[in-house]
């Protein structure tokens, strides 16, 4: 797995997982939405710790700085 992800581009993504956990802890999400959050944040703390995703594979995207 080649990275394909810059360092804006995983701190985004860490800030939205943050922002839905604290959504999640003070019950302002509930039910299927919550689960639903829950399992996108857990992916983008992933991708983020990896620096690659999946999807941007298809469309050819590469948001690491070139060097």
């Amino acid at each position: 797995m080649k990275k394909n992800m810059g360092n804006l581009d995983k701190g985004i993504r860490i800030v939205i997982a943050i922002a839905i956990a604290l959504l999640y802890y003070f019950n302002v999400i509930e039910g299927t939405l919550a689960y639903v959050l829950m399992a996108l944040a857990v992916v983008f703390l992933l991708t983020s710790f990896i620096s690659f995703c999946p999807l941007y594979l298809p469309f050819g995207w590469n948001t690491c700085k070139r060097k």
